[in-house]
């Protein structure tokens, strides 16, 4: 007997819209977006991560020698950027942080979307995790925008398991959109304060809904 979608170990149904569909995906800073990111991926979206694309960018040796001649050789470890040093930086100075943001935003912002029209093209459906989405205007390429919702405490003990630091969490949140105002613009919350397995069924449910138009 063919296993229920809800069944552990069932293999997501894919997502078959009539037309390729782009989702956002907005939220607090440790909300849990990596993870609702993998179930949406799951269903055969294709996921768009503007931090990989930075991750790449900051590896690019047009990109390093551009950041050893904007913030110094302190910031370049092993041929790549130093993201933790860069961070600390860019949270306490505001035109370092413009400064990065004029070498590393224009490239990643090319690169997402070359990556969104080519497979928009190829008829595939696509998840953009851009932490600016609507800071960068690229709210502006999705057809539904989804909020993944959780609660101040449970994103407060995710930020402690990652080993930040007290302020760590509320110092990245001051340097994007409001929450509230996220939250407000988007299509859908997606509350991601239950178990794994109610927000795999979170995803499914609202994609169901995506393909019959609810």
């Amino acid at each position: 007997m063919p296993r229920s979608e809800n069944q552990p170990g069932a293999k997501p149904r894919s997502f078959r819209p009539s037309e390729p569909v782009v989702l956002g995906l907005v939220g607090g800073v440790a909300s849990g977006k990596s993870t609702v990111a993998a179930f949406f991926r799951a269903h055969g979206l294709l996921h768009i991560d503007a931090d990989e694309h930075a991750k790449a960018a900051s590896e690019d040796p047009e990109v390093l020698a551009e950041v050893r001649s904007a913030l110094g050789e302190t910031y370049i470890v092993n041929g790549s950027i130093d993201r933790q040093a860069v961070a600390n930086l860019v949270f306490s100075d505001p035109a370092a942080k413009r400064q990065l943001e004029a070498i590393i935003h224009p490239r990643v912002r090319t690169k997402i979307l070359a990556s969104l029209e080519g497979a928009v093209a190829q008829g595939r459906s696509c998840l953009l995790d851009v932490p600016l989405l609507f800071e960068a205007g690229l709210w502006e390429r999705c057809d539904h925008i989804v909020f993944v919702d959780a609660p101040d405490a449970t994103r407060a003990s995710r930020a402690r398991a990652r080993g930040w630091a007290e302020d760590e969490l509320g110092r990245r949140e001051r340097s994007q959109l409001a929450i509230a105002e996220k939250r407000q613009r988007a299509d859908a919350v997606l509350d991601n304060s239950g178990t794994l397995a109610e927000t795999r069924r979170k995803v499914a449910a609202l994609l169901a809904g995506m393909e019959t138009g609810q």
